[in-house]
């Protein structure tokens, strides 16, 4: 059995998940606003008829259904702390 291999020091394991380059936090906004776009835009061409929600692969159609059960219990909470701080 041989020994496992000796670890490196910091500088040669790259970034450390705390250690940001410059732009990164940026860029990663951005990739969840464009998520947001592009879930909206193929539920628009659903709705008119371009392209079938059976067309994505099984996969593609759970990330989906899961992303729309979460917008949605999302938006009832939501709602809920609205009518919960108007006056009655």
């Amino acid at each position: 059995m041989s020994p496992p291999p000796p670890l490196l020091p910091d500088e040669e394991r790259g970034p450390t998940p705390s250690a940001e380059q410059p732009g990164q936090r940026e860029l990663a906004l951005s990739d969840s606003g464009l998520a947001r776009v592009t879930e909206d835009l193929i539920d628009i061409l659903i709705l008119r008829g371009v392209i079938q929600f059976t067309d994505f692969p099984p996969a593609a159609q759970a990330k989906l259904l899961s992303r729309r059960q979460t917008r949605a219990t999302l938006s009832r909470r939501l709602r809920l702390l609205d009518e919960q701080d108007d006056p009655l």
